[in-house]
């Protein structure tokens, strides 16, 4: 599998081409560029490797992650996917397709599952295979995803990262929505946000 990794925008939102290195079907999650030098540094890459794209995946509905959602579109014919609680933060373009807890997002060999991680938002999730997790900004490197902004919760959150990510084997590779790559046995050893769950 291959994982490209772009910090674009404003914000520093890490924005990532996943692709099967076999048939070359790709997604993109959370293209969050806000100008076309910065689409075409990606658009370049994804030529380079000959990859076509087949969905653009929202790890939840903020603008510094779905700015670019429409230069993406445009480029490369692939379809828009959200989950539902957040669809209605987009406006154009709208999503093809609204996700739910447990759907598979295919491409190639590659399965990744999707799991439902409100707190950030309401919508926000995680996408999950073996060895790899994007959590958008539901859990960073050291730190977790703000909960003051609307649909926003504190208790939504905490509950999403210890319910849905802190179960997963320590060697999973957590790729954040902003800042460094991580992994779940470094936070769950380190991460200050998430000490007082190993108190007991």
């Amino acid at each position: 599998m291959l994982i490209e990794m772009f910090t674009v925008g404003m914000l520093g939102t890490n924005c990532f081409v996943v692709g099967d290195t076999q048939t070359k079907e790709a997604i993109v999650i959370d293209p969050g560029f806000d100008n076309v030098s910065e689409a075409k540094n990606i658009l370049n890459e994804i030529q380079r490797g000959k990859l076509r794209v087949k969905f653009i995946v929202n790890t939840h509905g903020h603008p510094d992650h779905v700015s670019g959602n429409k230069m993406m579109k445009e480029a490369t014919g692939s379809s828009i996917m959200i989950h539902e609680y957040d669809a209605s933060m987009l406006r154009n373009p709208r999503a093809d397709k609204t996700l739910r807890e447990g759907d598979i997002i295919e491409f190639g060999d590659i399965k990744l599952r999707v799991l439902h991680t409100p707190g950030h938002t309401k919508g926000s999730i995680a996408l999950l295979n073996s060895n790899d997790l994007f959590v958008g900004d539901t859990l960073f490197a050291g730190s977790i995803g703000r909960y003051d902004l609307p649909g926003g919760s504190l208790e939504e959150l905490m509950n999403s990262i210890k319910n849905k990510l802190l179960i997963l084997p320590d060697h999973v590779k957590v790729y954040p929505g902003h800042g460094e790559v991580t992994t779940i046995g470094e936070e769950r050893r380190t991460n200050p946000f998430l000490q007082d769950f190993f108190q007991f």
